[in-house]
């Protein structure tokens, strides 16, 4: 019987079943893209910030202490310690290793120039392949840590080229005041003797770089007496929002309980990165770009806000909706419902058909909205992020239960209204 009046009614109100089914679909469909953005979003997000810059350097611990005691940005004249290039491999090693996606070392000195004018040339990795002490390989260097960067003249200086370690690049503004062309010669004198150099690119970065003049780590090691040592390291990771934990072990590691200090160990904090760095850089001073890494942190809590709240305001919307259909429905089904009340079948029975029709319908919906939603997520990951979004089976039993909340507080007023109904003024027409 109970089978005969569910078939009943979605097959002889099959045209409002199906707005039904569609209202629920496009709310189960915006909900699964949404959701399943989220919680792939935070990677996403993070790579699309780290094109802009590391957010996170390190330096050698006296010469951090002596740029803090003395106030000098970079150390100045004073830094007199070094880190081992050798133990740079060693960035890939910690914990959080596939969460560090590019770093580069930088050494820099002052040369004077075949005018007699002093310039600063910075020592780095361009597109440095280097062999891990986990067998793995990788490029790294600055060509994809600034890739912000724009070559006005020549190419980036590629240190797979024979001649890589008598090349340069020059910063705009100091390669327009000396007049200086892509192709031509120039002899750089350093502390340990001099160099002619030919200038490969001129780039553009928009900052105190256009003044300066970058070559490879190990020419400007050569030019100084410095062979093996660089002054500091910038690391690019993926991390992870800072929260009260992060901010605490950030100030004292020591200080937390030991299993909330195994929390944050095993959280992707850029102050769990930083101190994960240190342990494998001897003597070194890893600190956060704060600028940067709260940046990351801000964007990426108000772009998941964002999306819960599209979440959220589709639901009300389908459950709106759903309202409107299912009491539009009942009104139509009116005279059977008194019918059936009047031949003695209680108000719960009534209500359970009533539901279990809306909920076979809402099954309905849910399963083309979840295929439609996965499609919608993907279209969002491809056109923002350039890359797929991942499908994440914590979204399904999500999405379900959030779609029975919508279907079931969409239909309470039209099960008010059944309750309500009295069967002598439906028959004869009162109602």
């Amino acid at each position: 019987m109970l089978f005969r009046m569910i078939r009943g009614v979605l097959f002889h109100q099959k045209g409002k079943m199906l707005l039904i089914a569609i209202t629920i679909a496009l709310g189960a469909s915006l909900a699964t893209g949404m959701l399943n953005v989220v919680m792939d979003v935070e990677d996403k997000v993070n790579k699309e910030l780290k094109n802009y810059g590391a957010n996170i350097t390190v330096k050698p611990k006296d010469a951090s202490l002596l740029s803090d005691i003395y106030d000098v940005g970079d150390g100045g004249a004073l830094n007199a310690a070094y880190l081992r290039e050798d133990e740079l491999g060693k960035l890939k090693t910690i914990f959080w290793a596939f969460n560090i996606v590019d770093f580069t070392p930088f050494l820099d000195a002052q040369a004077v120039l075949p005018d007699g004018d002093g310039a600063k040339v910075v020592g780095t990795w361009f597109n440095h392949h280097l062999a891990l002490p986990t067998g793995e390989e990788l490029d790294a260097g600055v060509q994809g840590m600034r890739s912000w960067w724009e070559i006005t003249d020549g190419r980036w200086l590629n240190e797979a080229d024979e001649n890589a370690d008598g090349e340069i690049m020059v910063g705009a503004l100091l390669a327009e005041r000396k007049r200086w062309t892509v192709g031509e010669s120039v002899t750089l004198t350093g502390s340990h003797g001099e160099k002619e150099m030919k200038i490969v690119g001129i780039y553009d970065a928009g900052g105190d770089e256009d003044e300066q003049i970058f070559a490879t780590l190990d020419a400007v090691q050569a030019l100084t007496d410095r062979e093996g040592k660089v002054a500091s390291i910038e690391v690019s990771a993926l991390t992870t929002p800072d929260n009260d934990l992060a901010r605490r072990a950030a100030k004292n590691p020591a200080a937390l309980t030991s299993r909330d200090y195994e929390t944050w160990y095993c959280t992707a904090y850029v102050s769990a990165i930083c101190y994960q760095i240190q342990e494998v850089i001897t003597g070194s001073v890893a600190s956060a770009v704060r600028q940067v890494a709260e940046s990351e942190g801000t964007v990426l809590d108000k772009t998941k806000l964002l999306m819960i709240l599209i979440t959220a305001l589709s639901l009300i919307g389908s459950a709106l909706g759903i309202s409107n259909l299912v009491t539009a429905s009942v009104m139509e089904r009116a005279q059977e419902i008194g019918l059936l009340k009047a031949i003695g079948a209680k108000d719960r029975s009534i209500t359970g058909v009533v539901m279990t029709e809306i909920l076979i319908t809402a099954l309905i919906g849910f399963a083309a909205g979840y295929g439609m939603g996965f499609g919608f997520a993907q279209l969002i990951g491809r056109s923002v992020f350039g890359s797929a979004i991942e499908m994440n089976t914590r979204v399904i039993p999500i999405v379900a239960g959030l779609i029975a909340l919508v279907t079931i507080a969409g239909s309470l007023p039209a099960i008010r209204m059944v309750l309500r109904l009295k069967p002598a003024e439906v028959l004869h027409g009162g109602h």
